[in-house]
């Protein structure tokens, strides 16, 4: 019985990278994501402004709750929560292809935690 070695090399090769490729980065040069966590006793809104002077916001979330994510552009941003009519404020440097979880505490301290979404 005669083995196809060239075709059966090739076919392997072939599948080989199609895996691989398979198994690349799942973002591709996506704007940043944000979401709010508010892990506070008060409704809590976000203000996100970027370096570019676009302003994205994320409204009344309730105590113990997560917003959706909302998109925006990458830079030097500016995270404002408003809770009972108070601002609390972040800076900070915000990459592409990452997501922010921007959490509020009960003391109304902020933190920011960045997750890259090709991991």
């Amino acid at each position: 019985m005669k083995v196809l070695t060239p075709f059966a090399s090739l076919l392997f090769a072939g599948v080989l990278t199609f895996a691989a490729s398979g198994c690349g980065k799942k973002c591709s040069n996506e704007d940043p994501r944000a979401r709010i966590t508010n892990n506070g006793t008060q409704n809590a809104s976000v203000q996100i402004k970027t370096s570019g002077g676009s302003t994205v916001n994320i409204n009344n979330v309730a105590a113990g709750a997560s917003s959706d994510y909302a998109n925006y552009a990458a830079g030097t941003t500016t995270f404002t929560l408003k809770v009972n009519n108070v601002d609390y404020v972040k800076t900070t440097d915000v990459s592409k292809c990452h997501e922010y979880t921007i959490a509020i505490d009960r003391s109304n301290v902020i933190t920011v935690t960045d997750t890259d979404r090709n991991n």
